[in-house]
């Protein structure tokens, strides 16, 4: 007895010990990363406040206790599932290490659309670590268009965004819409959560569609876990989830990764909308506003050719804050910035760039990513009307 009692004995001791090695080890490393940041968000405040010095460090590579520890930190605090595995600790190294200068540029644009991606779930209701949803689908690019042709920070597909209400027209595209793509994104998921009633089916429905993961379920038997339905998922669904836990993860832990904007991106709080009536072109507001026109240009995505056209309608018109006193000046905005005309049936564009072509991409694709039309393209490049376009191919691309 005394015998079995001093191996009990034993085991308790040795477990205590690794449990104190592990609370130890995760506390050395929080206390080395203290000692190189006064704040992991020292960015936020300004990006130019990094010294070189941190920004040319590279990525740490930590016990995988450590990134057990800090997602299960991070399951406290959200209703959505996380958990550590395999497929996470993938993602957080393909993210963290192989797309590293991705990441920093999400980590800049994450300034402005979070808190926009905030508001919207907060007025539905729904967990706000949704928003990195849109960091996994888009890398925060209302302008990324995906090979099956899903555009914007969200990723609709046409029929999708006609069920959802977004409107897709020669002029707008509210796919690109930060505000309206992100109202049908809630809508969209708050409708996966009620089938499903388990946000990480939702998240993979999302991208796989609800029909496969009901079949999944069926297929194996009733199982709704999302980790025991990985056989029966696409390769793509199968990392979904994964992927979602690996960029919270590093959106949360950035600093102990050494990771900071590349480039710098304007905050959520330095801009303001207006409701306007068209015809208008970006380039007068640039003109009359001071404005950088690509900067315009990036605030309003939505405008497929920089033009609010004269539809009857208000859109919305995005601006930094400080700019929006113009629109007090009615004289000066009928002279300066309503267009006086429709838009031309043709832009005059005279910035030439060269598109390579890389795997998935075809005629249509390459058009959407640059505002104009496949006849356009084959018109510049001498294509005939048959031209099939392969690999490595360069195409000639003018711009506004």
């Amino acid at each position: 007895m005394k015998r079995i009692i001093s191996i009990i004995f034993a085991i308790t001791v040795s477990l205590t010990a690794s449990s104190q090695s592990d609370s130890d080890l995760i506390g050395r490393i929080n206390k080395s990363m203290a000692q190189k940041y006064d704040s992991v968000n020292v960015w936020w405040r300004s990006p130019s406040s990094i010294p070189d010095s941190i920004r040319q460090l590279k990525a740490p590579n930590y016990p995988e206790i450590v990134y057990e520890k800090r997602i299960a930190n991070l399951d406290e605090l959200t209703s959505i599932k996380l958990e550590y595995n395999d497929v996470v600790l993938k993602y957080i190294k393909a993210y963290g290490l192989s797309n590293r200068p991705k990441m920093q540029k999400v980590i800049g644009l994450s300034a402005y659309y979070f808190p926009i991606f905030e508001e919207y779930f907060a007025k539905y209701g729904l967990p706000l670590e949704l928003k990195y949803l849109a960091a996994v689908e888009s890398s925060l690019d209302p302008n990324a268009i995906s090979k099956s042709g899903a555009v914007g920070l969200w990723q609709f597909l046409k029929p999708t965004a006609d069920v959802m209400g977004l409107k897709v027209t020669t002029y707008i595209d509210e796919r690109r819409d930060v505000r309206k793509s992100t109202d049908a994104a809630c809508r969209y998921l708050r409708y996966l959560y009620e089938t499903f009633g388990d946000w990480q089916l939702a998240l993979v429905a999302y991208n796989g569609g609800q029909g496969t993961v009901k079949n999944a379920i069926e297929r194996s038997g009733g199982k709704t876990n999302h980790w025991d339905l990985l056989p029966f998922f696409t390769d793509q669904m199968k990392n979904y989830v994964g992927a979602f836990i690996a960029m919270e993860y590093l959106m949360q832990y950035h600093a102990e990764h050494n990771l900071f904007p590349n480039q710098g991106y304007i905050e959520y709080m330095k801009t303001d909308t207006l409701q306007v009536k068209g015809p208008i072109h970006l380039k007068n507001v640039a003109q009359t506003t001071g404005i950088e026109y690509e900067t315009l240009k990036a605030l309003n995505p939505q405008y497929l050719l920089s033009y609010i056209p004269n539809d009857g309608e208000y859109h919305t018109l995005t601006m930094p804050f400080d700019k929006t006193t113009v629109f007090n000046v009615p004289q000066q905005v009928n002279d300066s910035i309503i267009a006086t005309e429709e838009l031309p049936s043709t832009i005059k564009r005279d910035k030439l760039v060269i598109h390579k072509v890389v795997a998935g991409d075809n005629l249509f694709r390459i058009s959407m990513k640059y505002s104009c039309s496949i006849n356009e393209i084959k018109k510049w490049n001498n294509m005939a009307e048959d031209h099939v376009i392969h690999v490595g191919d360069e195409i000639k691309i003018y711009l506004e």
